[in-house]
């Protein structure tokens, strides 16, 4: 055997040696990831505050649980509100923008808080009993949507039967402190796809809502769905929330209750992500403030009744949050420490030369 072959051969079981060390066979593991009652089930939600001006801008992304073809459901609100199609694609821009920070490193690894769900047996009509005016009607987002105005939960009952609406004690009781603060209800409707009418999920257009208020909000109070949730097999749901503001701002319920949202993401928007963002949500550029703070907040949602809705408030912390990077493996073409090398060589090389040596031998 020629010295140059032999050189040649040493050099390729050394390669292959280092290349089994550091690259051992991966296993793999897949890890892939339904009466007619009504639930909410996850919702994202994207709202704007502008506290120079007391407005709020409530975008939505819902889904619910219903054996249903078709149902209404009822969002409070503390002032009349302003109705529109929003874009769905925004939301994924703010997914973007709030995403963990991928990093590859060489080696191998060790609506509007939807009050309530009503069934509708019918196409509703519009008009009321004396006590509850109807501010306003409309075709929005795929919506039938009625905004209400009433001082009496009574007279709200007795509209929503005479509309086809199921009215229960339950939605009853939910209503009872928006109607005395006098809010404002808007009774939207959903229908099922054709297609479609034998699935559970029933997913919403997106829908803006837009209207004065004090203090941000997110109507977290529902009617008691214990028995709904049980039988649509609804266990669990996830609330996110995209908040933007001025600066980070917190969630809270009651000083005896905490919000148990917590926060996964908060930092500054660029003026490009902000101009983005205003116009795949068909607003103005001059929506909120013109340096925009996101919050973003992850809660799971609890199928219970809750005490109060959640208001927000400035942070006393400003400082910005992210959430734990993402870490990709990739394989380097060849090792890049000459530790491993030295090895292979301890290893490799002398049954090789002693090798040669038999074969000079003979």
């Amino acid at each position: 055997m020629s010295s140059r072959l032999w050189l040649t051969l040493l050099l390729a079981e050394t390669i292959l040696l280092v290349y089994l060390v550091v690259h051992p066979a991966q296993a793999c593991c897949p890890a892939p990831p339904r009466g007619q009652p009504v639930v909410n089930a996850d919702q994202t939600v994207i709202m704007i505050w502008d506290a120079a001006t007391k407005t709020q801008h409530f975008i939505r992304q819902a889904s619910f649980k219903s054996d249903a073809e078709d149902f209404g459901f009822l969002v409070p609100s503390p002032t009349q509100p302003e109705l529109a199609e929003s874009g769905d694609s925004a939301f994924a821009q703010f997914r973007k923008l709030t995403e963990p920070e991928r990093k590859k490193v060489h080696g191998s690894s060790g609506s509007v808080g939807c009050g309530c769900g009503t069934n509708v047996k019918r196409t509703m009509v519009a008009g009321s009993a004396a006590p509850v005016r109807v501010l306003e009607e409309k075709m929005v987002a795929g919506f039938h949507a009625v905004v209400l105005e009433t001082k009496s939960t009574t007279a709200l009952a007795d509209w929503l039967k005479d509309n086809d609406y199921a009215f229960s004690p339950e939605v009853q009781a939910w209503a009872k402190p928006y109607v005395e603060a006098g809010w404002k209800i808007t009774a939207l409707r959903v229908k099922k796809r054709q297609d479609d009418k034998e699935a559970k999920e029933v997913s919403a257009k997106s829908l803006r809502m837009t209207f004065k208020t004090d203090r941000p909000l997110f109507p977290y109070r529902e009617p008691e769905a214990g028995k709904s949730a049980e039988v649509l097999g609804a266990k669990h749901r996830l609330l996110r929330i995209y908040f933007v503001a001025e600066a980070r701002y917190r969630g809270e319920l009651t000083p005896e209750t905490p919000w148990t949202g917590r926060v996964a993401w908060a930092g500054k928007v660029s003026p490009t992500d902000r101009a983005n963002a205003l116009e795949l949500l068909k607003l103005p550029e001059t929506t909120g403030p013109a340096q925009w703070w996101l919050t973003e907040f992850e809660d799971d949602w609890a199928y219970r009744t809750a005490p109060a809705d959640v208001t927000f408030s400035r942070s006393p912390t400003q400082d910005e949050v992210r959430r734990e990077p993402i870490i990709e493996y990739v394989a380097a073409p060849f090792p890049t420490d000459g530790m491993v090398y030295a090895l292979a060589a301890v290893v490799v090389v002398p049954p090789l030369v002693r090798r040669r040596k038999r074969g000079v031998s003979l």
